[in-house]
């Protein structure tokens, strides 16, 4: 890459508008005739819109895209496409097609926006998708990702936010991506580590999913751009609670020193700002605290289980090889949204 070219300035879902941005503008929406077919719109803050087209037929339609957040165009090809393929997942759909979505600066080496566009069409192949075309424009920095079309049965559509008291949260892969990214752009991530975190942002939902189908799920969402405690807000909706056991929740270790020495990105504390005031920590180490809230790019499923199947599906899922736990659980509303302690 010519020296000239600084590929990797800060991305991935760092990259997000807050959540309390979002919400104020989102809620200023003109929302037009109210639409039978709509299942989820943008109302509801989940992960992807679902259209149903006929009785056993429902369209999953979503959309990511963001800048780098490593060196390799490869790689970064292949994080931004799992991440967004990844809301299919959340929705319980199956990948059909992909739209390219690239900004791109017209002096750059074209080679790079190929070993980008090589990466994310192998991640869509590896969905079971079909990648049908796309949109580019010149830009001062690179930015891509996926439109995603998908399908679901509308009677096994997986909202964020129909946890019932008492079932069990699973998270399906480990923390700390975001702290380690930053890490590494100092030079300051070991080279372990940022392996371990490109394993796991290259790593597709579809194998969750896949053997969570088998179980009763109750909600489910990706863990993304709003951190854990963000998104794990969504899915209480106002009507729950949760109680987290953070030492139980997967962290790729080297994270905790990093956020020991302040390696945080702004995201970071938007999310903080955002949630912080609904959670209630108990003797949690600042480390793990800022790890909570740390923004996911490509990040596991949080998955809300009926009690008595957790302990099975977590099994199966690290028999599969994801370091799969279970976390905590979900309440009736307590005057604390979410505990995390020990």
């Amino acid at each position: 890459m010519a020296d000239n070219i600084v590929f990797c300035k800060g991305g991935g879902c760092t990259a997000k508008l807050g959540a309390g941005v979002l919400s104020r503008i989102l809620s200023r929406l003109p929302k037009g005739p109210e639409d039978p077919h709509l299942l989820v719109g943008y109302d509801s803050r989940d992960d992807a819109a679902v259209y149903q087209i006929s009785d056993d037929t429902a369209i999953v339609q979503t959309l990511d895209f963001f800048p780098p957040m490593v060196d390799d165009p490869y790689t970064f090809g292949q994080i931004a496409a799992a991440n967004a393929l990844s809301d299919i997942y959340a929705m319980g759909g199956q990948v059909k097609t992909a739209l390219n979505i690239v900004c791109f600066p017209e002096k750059w080496d074209l080679n790079l926006l190929g070993e980008i566009l090589k990466g994310g069409s192998e991640k869509v192949i590896e969905a079971g998708g079909v990648l049908v075309g796309g949109h580019s424009i010149a830009d001062d920095s690179v930015k891509y990702g996926l439109s995603v079309m998908g399908v679901v049965h509308p009677d096994r559509i997986l909202t964020n936010n129909h946890g019932r008291p008492g079932d069990l949260l699973i998270l399906t892969k480990k923390l700390g991506v975001g702290i380690l990214c930053t890490a590494n752009r100092v030079g300051e991530a070991s080279a372990e580590a940022m392996a371990e975190a490109v394993a796991s942002m290259t790593t597709l939902n579809k194998y969750a999913a896949g053997i969570a189908a088998d179980y009763e799920i109750h909600a489910c969402t990706d863990v993304t751009g709003f951190g854990l405690l963000g998104h794990l807000r969504e899915m209480l909706d106002g009507k729950l609670s949760a109680r987290i056991s953070w030492k139980q929740v997967p962290v790729i270790r080297e994270a905790f020193r990093h956020a020991d020495e302040f390696l945080l990105t702004a995201a970071g504390q938007r999310n903080r700002n955002f949630a912080g005031d609904s959670v209630l920590f108990r003797e949690v180490p600042f480390s793990m605290e800022e790890i909570l809230f740390d923004p996911q790019t490509s990040g596991g499923l949080l998955l809300a289980v009926r009690p008595d199947q957790g302990p099975a599906l977590e099994a199966a899922l690290r028999s599969s090889g994801l370091p799969a736990a279970i976390i905590g659980c979900l309440l009736e509303r307590e005057a604390a949204e979410i505990t995390v302690e020990p």
